[in-house]
């Protein structure tokens, strides 16, 4: 089975050092990793800028998978990288698996309160809002309801482990179980 590996490790200095690491775990379950960085099935015509190039490669690769994990880790904020989650919901319209993992264990209530600092503050009704008034998702889910929900419809799952400290990105725990569950559905 073909897997998307979906996450912002692209933007790491070691990206091919984890998409290696990544391919092995996912050879070792009897899956065969694709990372966003390989060569797509189809190369996306020349005439286009460099990003829509990317983007169509990355769309090509999707098609080409029989499944995605994500790293849902959050990135550059309290949620997942917004690119890794259009991924997911592209691959989850396509009827396919998808799973999902992070390597911060709290909630995203929590995560989304630590964020704003100062800025999130107790409502009347025993929730919380931001300075604007708009209140903070509470379910005592790992991300926004619709990421967690759409893994959960696809008959996924959502792995969270509290890695190492300085693991963060590189502690592939997490992924490693949603390689073992994806093999599972094989």
């Amino acid at each position: 089975m073909r897997v998307y590996l979906a996450g912002p490790e692209v933007f790491l200095p070691d990206a091919l050092d984890i998409a290696a690491e990544k391919k092995r775990i996912c050879a070792a379950h009897g899956l065969e990793g694709v990372f966003p960085f390989d060569t797509p099935p189809q190369a996306p015509p020349a005439h286009h800028p460099y990003w829509m190039r990317i983007y169509l490669g990355n769309e090509a690769h999707i098609r080409s998978c029989a499944a995605l994990i994500a790293n849902l880790t959050p990135f550059r904020g309290p949620s997942a990288d917004a690119g890794t989650v259009y991924e997911l919901g592209f691959m989850k319209a396509l009827g396919r698996p998808v799973m999902g993992y992070s390597n911060a264990p709290a909630d995203f209530l929590d995560r989304t309160r630590s964020f704003l600092g100062g800025e999130a503050r107790p409502r009347d009704d025993g929730g919380w809002e931001d300075a604007e008034a708009m209140g903070l998702e509470d379910f005592g889910l790992a991300d926004n309801l619709m990421i967690d929900g759409g893994i959960a419809a696809a008959g996924g799952a959502f792995e969270r482990i509290d890695p190492a400290e300085g693991r963060r990105w590189h502690d592939l725990t997490a992924f490693e179980r949603c390689c073992a569950r994806l093999a599972a559905l094989k």
